[in-house]
């Protein structure tokens, strides 16, 4: 009865990840140690997967080693990657010189990786805001998705509220599902927030990024 009843209250919401529009940006937000940019790198592959070209974004320009990594994952995913030109460039301009690229060359999927202090800085929720709207000037936001780590527990809410208010976050990821951590919080999350759930993390390998499902996830938490 209790899978049943979480399964159902996940079903309320639609997994669906929406990438129509070309280039589609996707946009992915989320504090430090989450597995935000090793996120974009399976992310990136599963796109692929589905027969699609992608170029990845490396607006997380605070971190060098950020770029770096991300890097790695997107040739690992086979797919193109715009750097900052030089340390510390604007976040915004990094996305807007990635959406320039995909529309040159006619790639149909843009990731941006942003980045990822505390949510409590408002200063990065202000260059959110500012991303969001240079991006927007050159092509609509098809996905905002907010990466949780599953074994963070009620903070997860916490962050969900403060990228949603800044971000306009459409959807969340779950990262790190692979360990003891069930993730429960997100049935708090998504019911505080209306955000579903669209792709779930299970490993460190490339392929473990997967759609929701209702069904397994219950399945998974209730333990039968």
């Amino acid at each position: 009865m209790l899978r049943e009843t979480i399964e159902e209250r996940l079903s309320k919401f639609d997994p669906t990840l929406r990438l129509t529009e070309r280039p589609a940006v996707v946009l992915v937000v989320g504090v430090n140690g989450v597995g935000k940019t090793t996120t974009i790198g399976k992310f990136a592959k599963f796109v692929r997967n589905f027969g699609r070209t992608v170029v990845v974004g490396a607006a997380d320009t605070f971190r060098a080693a950020a770029v770096e990594q991300l890097a790695t994952w997107a040739e690992r995913a086979g797919a193109d990657i715009v750097r900052p030109q030089h340390p510390g460039q604007d976040p915004a301009s990094v996305a807007f010189q990635t959406i320039e690229q995909a529309k040159r060359n006619g790639t149909e999927i843009v990731i941006i990786d942003t980045a990822g202090r505390l949510h409590t800085k408002a200063g990065l929720m202000d260059e959110m805001t500012k991303i969001t709207r240079v991006i927007e000037k050159q092509a609509p936001i098809a996905e905002v998705l907010l990466v949780l780590d599953a074994t963070t527990g009620q903070n997860g809410l916490m962050q969900a509220e403060a990228f949603l208010e800044s971000a306009g976050v459409t959807g969340l990821v779950l990262t790190k599902l692979d360990g003891s951590a069930k993730g429960g919080f997100v049935l708090a999350v998504q019911e505080r927030t209306g955000l579903p759930i669209k792709l779930i993390g299970q490993g460190e390998g490339i392929g473990d990024l997967t759609g929701f499902t209702p069904h397994v996830f219950a399945q998974n938490l209730v333990g039968v």
